[in-house]
C-alpha cells in the first residue's frame, strides 16, 4: 500500500510539473526581457552621457581638424584618435622655436632639432586607456623566418606614456584623450628638452604653457613655453624656452633604403638584418637621402636618359627675417645644386623661395617646410641637419641654421687668404657684392649637407699645388676643390703675378657624381647594387673622385681641413709668401680713422692661425698614411706610407718656420699699436707675442712627438724594409732631424738668443712631458688648450664621431714600444751635449745649460716604468 500511494504521488508531481513547465519557461522568458531592457536602456544612457559629453567639449572649445583633430577647452588640450590611427607608426620631432639670451650665448638658437623617436598609439578598451610605445626601428627579419619571433621578443617597444580614454565621438570611430602633461612639461616622455640640449633639471609646470595648437592632414605642431632655472655659481635665473613639438605620421611602407659604400661620403643610418639562412648578423648602414623619384607618366622618359622633373622636388624657404641683401645669394647657393640633380637624371629638383601670401599655413617650425633659418647670434657658424625617417634613411624635412655672425669668418678668411691677390678683400668691410658671393659658398656647402653629403676632407689633394697657381685651370674647374664638402676655402696658393681670379670654392666634378649616385632611380627590375658597383668603377682611378672622411687625429695627411693641393709643403710656402704681404699691409688695410687698433689685432691673430694651420698642414705628413678605402678586386693598397722624401721635406719645413720663431710674423711694427686681440667674454683678450710664439711651438712639438705618430713611423719601419726596397724614414732620422736644428746654435758654440733658448726649453718639456706622467698633467694639456683658442674659423664645425676614418689602434702598452727608448735615449744624448758645452755662450746661455741638464737629470731619475 506505501508503496503504491508512494507511485501515486510522484505521477501526480511530475503532471503538476508538465503543467507548470510553460509558465515557469514564459516567466523566466519575460525576467530576460527585462533583464536585456533593463541593459539596453543603461547602454542607450551611457552612450547619451558619452555623446553628450563629446558634444560638451566641441560647443565649450575650439576644434582644429586634421592628423588628429586638436580640441582645445580653455587651458586644456584633447587629441581626437581615429581608431584607423592605432597602431601606425609616428615620428616626434622636437625643436627649439625660441630661447633667451642666457641660451642663446650657449650656442643654442631657434630652428634646431634636439630629440626625435618613434612612437604608436595602442587603444586598450578593457583598461579605458591609450597607451603610446617607442621603439628603435634598426631592426629587420622575413616576415616568414622563424627567427622573427625573437627579433620582436628581443627589441620590443617600451611603454613611454599612457592617456585615460575621456570619451568617443559620436559614431564611436575615434577616441579622445587629454594631452596636457606631454606639451606643459609635466611629463618628458614626447619631449625632454632640457636632458637634450645638456640643462638636465626639470620643467616649471607652473611657470609653463601651450602656446598655441596647429593640426594638419599628416602633422600637427604644438607650441609650448617652457621655464626653467639655471644657477652656475650666482642666483638661479629663469629660463624660458620656446619649444615646438611635431608628430608626423609615417608611411606604411617605408622608402627603399639605399645601402652605403665608404667610397662616397653619405650620412647613414646604422640597421641590423637578420634570416634564418644567415650564418651571423648582417650589419648595413642606409644612406640619409630625399625620396627623389620620377613621376609615373615619367619613368619610360626617364630610364631613357631623358631629364624630368621629380615626383616632389626638394623645397627650401627662406627665414623671413634674413635680411634682404643676403637673401638673393642664399637662394642662388641652392639653386646652384641643379646641375648636380641634373646628373641623377631630374630637372628643377631643388627649389628655394621666400614664403609668399600662398603659403598661409607656412610656419619656420612646421616640419612640412625645410627652412634656412636665420639666428641673430655672436655665434659665427652655420650647419645643415636634417630629419631622417630612421626606418629608411628617408630625408623627411632639413633644417639649415645660419648664424648672423658667419660673416666675421668669411671676411676673416678672405682677407687672410685672398687679400693678396684680390683687393677687394682688403677692407673692414666689404661690398655686399663681395659678401654676398661668400654667402653663396656657405649656402651651397651647408645645403650639401641636407642632401646627405658628408665633408670630403680629402677632395682639395686632386689638384696639383701648381694648378691653383693657373688662371686657365682655376676658370676651367671653377673652384679650390672637385667638393665644396670639403673644407677647401680661398685660394691662398695663387700669387699676386697669377692674375688668377676664381678664388671661391664651387660645386665640383665630386659633387655631381655623389648626387648621381645616390639619388639616381631605378626601377624595381634593375639591379641596383650591381649598376651603383658600376658608376664607382667607372671613376675609382680618377683623383678628383676620391673620398677622404674627417679625422679627428689626423692619420692620412691627404684628408684635412683648410688645406689646398697635393703637395702641403709647396701649398704652404706659396701661404707663406702670401701671409708676409698681408701681415706688411694689416694696419693700412684695417686703418679707420679715430678708431680703435681692434680690427688690426684681430687680423694679426687670424694671421698667425693661418701660420699655425699651415704648420699642421706639414707636419700630420710625418708618420702619416695614406688610408684607401678598398674592397676586393680593385687591386688597390689599403695602407700607404707617406713617401719618405715628403717626410724629410715636411721635418725640414718645420725647421725653418717653427723651430726657427718667424720674426716677420711675431715681432714686426704692428706691435707698436696693438698685440694680437682673440675676442673674449669679458672683451678682446691680448696676446703677447713673447708667450704666443712660445705656446704655439709648443704645441707642434707636442703633437709632433706624440706616442701615436711615432709608433706610426715605427709600424711603417717594420713593415715596408719586409716588403719593399723603398726608402724609410724613421723615428732616428725625425730626431737628429731635428736635434740638428733645436740645437744648432750649441753645437756651434754660439751663445743663444732668447728665442733660441726658449725652442731648446720647449723641445726638452716635450720629450719630458712624455715620459714623466706628473708634467703631462698640466703641460700637455696646456699646450693643446693654446691650440683651440687660435683656430681658425670652421663652418659646420661638428664631427660624426660614429663614422669617422677608420679606427687603427697603435697604442696599446705604449710602455713597451720602442717609443719609450727612443724619446729616453734622445733626452741622454741633449744630457750627454750640454754637459759638454755648459760652460759655452754667455751667462743667460749657459744659465739655460744648467737648468736643461737639471731637468733632464730629474726627469730621468723620477722615471718609472
Amino acid at each position: 500500500m506505501k508503496e503504491k500511494a508512494f507511485l501515486h504521488n510522484l505521477i501526480t508531481f511530475c503532471i503538476f510539473l508538465l503543467l507548470l513547465s510553460p509558465l515557469t519557461v514564459q516567466s523566466q522568458k519575460k525576467k530576460k526581457d527585462r533583464k536585456e531592457e533593463a541593459t539596453e536602456i543603461k547602454k542607450d544612457t551611457t552612450d547619451s552621457k558619452k555623446g553628450k559629453k563629446y558634444d560638451d567639449l566641441v560647443k565649450k572649445g575650439s576644434v582644429k581638424k586634421g592628423l588628429f583633430n586638436i580640441i582645445q577647452v580653455k587651458t586644456d588640450v584633447y587629441f581626437e584618435i581615429q581608431d584607423s590611427l592605432f597602431k601606425r607608426e609616428f615620428l616626434v620631432v622636437n625643436k627649439l622655436s625660441q630661447v633667451p639670451f642666457q641660451v642663446n650665448e650657449a650656442g643654442l638658437n631657434k630652428g634646431m632639432n634636439y630629440e626625435n623617436k618613434i612612437i604608436s598609439f595602442y587603444k586598450d578598451t578593457i583598461a579605458k586607456k591609450v597607451w603610446v610605445k617607442s621603439y628603435v626601428p634598426k631592426v629587420s627579419s622575413p616576415k616568414e623566418d622563424a627567427i622573427t619571433q625573437s627579433v620582436q621578443n628581443n627589441f620590443a617597444e617600451s611603454i613611454i606614456e599612457v592617456f585615460d580614454i575621456e570619451t568617443k565621438n559620436n559614431d564611436s570611430s575615434a577616441v579622445i584623450i587629454k594631452v596636457n602633461k606631454i606639451f606643459d612639461g609635466k611629463q618628458k616622455s614626447f619631449n625632454d628638452v632640457l636632458s637634450s640640449i645638456g640643462f638636465g633639471g626639470s620643467v616649471k609646470s607652473d611657470l609653463s604653457y601651450i602656446e598655441s595648437l596647429k593640426s594638419f592632414p599628416k602633422n600637427i605642431v604644438v607650441k609650448s613655453q617652457l621655464t626653467t632655472s639655471i644657477s652656475e655659481g650666482g642666483p638661479a635665473l629663469s629660463v624660458t624656452l620656446g619649444v615646438t613639438s611635431n608628430i608626423i605620421l609615417l608611411d606604411k611602407a617605408p622608402m627603399k633604403p639605399r645601402f652605403s659604400d665608404n667610397r662616397i661620403g653619405f650620412f647613414t643610418e646604422k640597421h641590423w638584418y637578420f634570416a634564418d639562412a644567415q650564418q651571423a648578423m648582417l650589419e648595413k648602414e642606409l644612406i640619409t637621402r630625399w625620396r627623389l623619384e620620377p613621376k609615373k607618366e615619367d619613368e619610360e622618359r626617364y630610364l631613357k636618359g631623358e631629364l624630368v622633373e621629380p615626383k616632389k622636388p626638394i623645397v627650401y624657404y627662406i627665414d623671413p627675417s634674413t635680411p634682404k641683401q643676403w637673401r638673393k645669394y642664399i637662394i642662388d647657393g641652392v639653386r646652384d645644386w641643379q646641375a648636380a640633380f641634373e646628373k641623377a637624371g631630374f630637372k628643377n629638383a631643388v627649389i628655394a623661395k621666400e614664403p609668399t601670401e600662398k603659403d598661409l599655413d607656412f610656419d619656420i617650425d612646421d616640419v612640412r617646410y625645410s627652412v634656412i633659418t636665420y639666428a641673430a647670434s655672436p655665434k659665427s657658424n652655420a650647419m645643415g641637419p636634417s630629419v631622417v625617417d630612421p626606418r629608411s634613411g628617408e630625408i623627411i624635412e632639413a633644417d639649415i641654421i645660419w648664424w648672423h655672425n658667419v660673416m666675421t669668418s668669411l671676411q676673416s678668411w678672405m682677407r687672410i687668404q685672398t687679400g693678396p691677390i684680390d683687393p677687394k678683400a682688403r677692407g673692414n668691410k666689404f661690398s655686399d657684392e663681395h659678401m654676398g658671393e661668400a654667402i653663396r659658398f656657405v649656402s651651397s656647402h651647408e645645403v650639401g649637407h641636407t642632401f646627405g653629403l658628408k665633408h670630403n676632407m680629402g677632395s682639395s689633394f686632386a689638384y696639383d699645388v701648381e694648378s691653383l697657381r693657373s688662371k686657365e685651370f682655376t676658370a676651367k674647374m671653377g673652384g679650390t676643390a672637385p667638393s665644396i664638402m670639403d673644407y677647401a676655402r680661398y685660394n691662398y696658393v695663387a700669387q699676386p703675378e697669377d692674375n688668377v681670379t676664381v678664388i671661391t670654392p664651387k660645386i665640383g666634378e665630386y659633387d655631381k657624381y655623389a648626387i648621381e649616385w645616390g639619388y639616381r632611380w631605378y626601377s624595381p627590375n634593375d639591379n641596383e647594387t650591381t649598376k651603383l658597383n658600376a658608376i664607382i668603377a667607372k671613376h675609382q682611378d680618377d683623383p678628383i673622385y676620391f673620398y677622404g672622411e674627417q679625422q679627428e687625429n689626423i692619420i692620412d695627411p691627404r684628408s684635412q681641413s683648410e688645406d689646398l693641393g697635393n703637395d702641403a709643403v709647396k701649398a704652404s710656402e706659396y701661404g707663406l709668401k702670401n701671409l708676409k704681404r698681408v701681415v706688411d699691409n694689416i694696419l693700412s688695410w684695417t686703418y679707420e680713422k679715430d678708431q680703435s687698433y681692434y680690427e688690426t689685432g684681430k687680423l694679426y691673430i687670424g694671421t698667425i692661425g693661418q701660420w699655425q694651420m699651415y704648420n699642421r698642414h706639414v707636419m700630420n705628413n710625418i708618420g702619416g698614411v695614406y688610408l684607401n678605402t678598398t674592397v676586393h678586386g680593385d687591386n688597390k693598397q689599403s695602407y700607404i706610407p707617406v713617401p719618405a722624401a715628403m717626410q724629410k721635406r715636411a721635418t725640414d719645413y718645420l725647421a725653418k718656420n717653427v723651430i726657427t720663431i718667424p720674426q716677420w710674423l711675431f715681432f714686426n711694427d704692428i706691435l707698436d699699436k696693438t698685440n694680437p686681440l682673440k675676442d673674449s667674454p669679458l672683451g678682446p683678450y691680448e696676446y703677447t707675442p713673447y708667450t704666443l710664439s712660445r705656446e704655439l711651438q709648443y704645441s707642434i712639438m707636442y703633437d709632433l712627438f706624440s706616442d701615436d705618430r711615432l709608433l706610426r713611423m715605427t709600424e711603417n719601419e717594420l713593415y715596408q724594409r719586409n716588403k719593399t726596397k723603398d726608402p724609410v724614414f724613421t723615428v732616428n732620422d725625425l730626431f737628429k732631424k731635428m736635434h740638428q736644428s733645436v740645437f744648432a746654435g750649441t753645437i756651434a758654440n754660439k751663445s743663444l738668443s732668447i728665442l733660441e733658448r726658449m725652442t731648446q726649453k720647449n723641445y726638452v718639456d716635450v720629450l719630458v712631458v712624455s715620459t714623466n706622467k706628473l708634467f703631462e698633467k698640466t703641460d700637455a694639456k696646456k699646450a693643446l688648450d693654446i691650440q683651440q683658442t687660435l683656430n681658425m674659423p670652421h663652418l659646420c664645425n661638428y664631427l660624426d664621431y660614429a663614422h669617422m676614418a677608420r679606427n687603427i689602434n697603435q697604442s696599446s702598452l705604449k710602455r713597451v714600444t720602442e717609443v719609450t727608448s727612443d724619446k729616453k735615449g734622445e733626452l741622454n744624448k741633449i744630457l750627454q751635449l750640454l754637459k759638454t758645452k755648459k760652460s759655452t755662450g754667455d751667462q743667460s746661455t749657459q744659465n739655460h745649460y744648467r737648468d736643461l741638464i737639471q731637468r733632464i737629470e730629474k726627469a730621468l731619475n723620477n722615471t718609472t716604468f
